[in-house]
């Protein structure tokens, strides 16, 4: 068995969360071994604090908690912020003047840890997503006053739009001195999700916080995820794997272990550790 991995990196929504919204008792084993073992244990996620405490038990299995993309992490031992990020008030109005210009709707989220707070602009055009997520915030959104000097910082901006990778890479390109990053929408499945953050922003950012305040390599890491916000992760790390439900052009990229129906996270700790008997996947 390798005994030089330190730490297990997981993305949360489609590659430890079934789609089903659970996570298999077997994965809960395993996260509970590696724990016995003394494995770090984290989820690197796109969801904001308050959304990660929707979809799991405070007393689930992990030790650390990267949200929002890496705009922040958090010790969920110790239940204290490690660092987060934000957008100044300058970039936020540039931003927020760009798509609009660019009829794009978008949300402006606030500073952590108020991250699940947003005020949105909807151009009018039909986008079914933005409205189902619109409609699952409620009562943590209100709608932006366009003409109105936004005047304060945000943690991220989140565009939601219709699956057209060559329109959200054009988009993309107004933004050289941020980080933009491309998720799938966890809603439908099919829409693209342009978030932006500070440049600096990643899963990978997130990890290598995490890696310095407790001493552990680069090449003690390994990592899953199954989106195009795990790149950055998936990248840096030698230890990489996608769920087999992730995108073709990531499958042919990295190690594939099985769909997140099938305990791929359990999967892949064991192609990972090099043990099939020590987390059994039947």
């Amino acid at each position: 068995m390798r005994s030089n991995l330190k730490m297990f990196v997981t993305d949360l929504d489609g590659t430890l969360l079934n789609d089903e919204g659970t996570v298999s008792e077997k994965d809960i084993n395993t996260l509970k071994n590696l724990g016995n073992r003394g494995i770090i244990r984290v989820i690197a996620t796109g969801r904001s604090p308050y959304s990660y405490s929707k979809a799991l038990p405070d007393d689930f299995p992990v030790d650390y908690l990267i949200f929002s993309s890496g705009a922040g992490a958090v010790d969920l031992e110790k239940k204290s912020l490690i660092y987060k990020t934000e957008l100044s008030a300058n970039q936020v109005q540039l931003i927020v003047d760009e798509l609009m210009r660019h009829k794009v709707d978008f949300m402006v989220h606030e500073p952590i840890p108020s991250n699940h707070r947003f005020l949105y602009y909807r151009s009018g055009k039909n986008n079914p997503d933005f409205d189902r997520r619109l409609a699952i915030y409620q009562a943590y959104s209100q709608p932006f006053a366009p003409g109105v000097e936004y005047g304060s910082s945000a943690a991220q901006i989140i565009a939601v739009l219709s699956h057209d990778v060559k329109w959200f890479e054009k988009l993309k390109y107004c933004f050289p001195e941020l980080k933009v990053i491309r998720a799938t929408s966890p809603l439908d499945g099919h829409s693209i999700w342009m978030e932006i953050f500070r440049r600096d922003v990643s899963k990978a950012f997130g990890i290598e916080q995490i890696c310095k305040l407790i001493g552990v390599k680069s090449q003690e890491v390994a990592t899953i995820g199954n989106d195009y916000n795990d790149l950055d992760m998936l990248s840096h790390f030698p230890n990489s794997y996608v769920v087999s439900n992730a995108p073709e052009e990531l499958r042919k990229q990295f190690k594939v272990a099985k769909s997140n129906n099938e305990s791929g996270f359990t999967d892949a700790v064991n192609k990972a550790l090099g043990a099939s008997n020590l987390y059994p996947t039947h």
